[in-house]
């Protein structure tokens, strides 16, 4: 098995705990029904929000979805100006035999335009 990166990101329309856990299990139900993710085989997940999300840890909504044994970390997105705002970001390290074209990356509503061309290739 190789250690795969599967990448996701979805906004939110404002700054709160409710709205940020909500699309953080959005995400996350996306990326594991697409990807076939079975927890046992996830080595970490690490989770960045852009500055203006401060209401939560997204981290929190992995674990109300009984992600419980999966090492779990939180982090600050950089404050780039014209960055795209109200983002959560996911990167999930996962054991596989997939090759990287078999990866199923996840962007949700206006993180869509982050990354455009996964989105062609059936990246929702």
């Amino acid at each position: 098995m190789k250690v795969r990166g599967i990448r996701g990101a979805i906004t939110v329309e404002k700054n709160s705990s409710e709205q940020i856990l909500s699309a953080t299990q959005e995400l996350l139900q996306e990326l594991e029904e697409t990807n076939d993710l079975k927890e046992d085989n996830v080595a970490s997940v690490i989770f960045s929000m852009t500055p203006d999300l401060d209401q939560a840890f997204p981290a929190q909504a992995a674990r109300e979805m009984g992600w419980n044994e999966v090492p779990l970390f939180c982090t600050q997105e950089l404050a780039i100006e014209g960055a795209l705002a109200k983002c959560i970001r996911i990167l999930i390290h996962y054991n596989t035999e997939k090759a990287l074209t078999e990866i199923n990356h996840i962007y949700l509503k206006a993180a869509k335009e982050l990354r455009p061309d996964l989105i062609e290739k059936g990246g929702e």
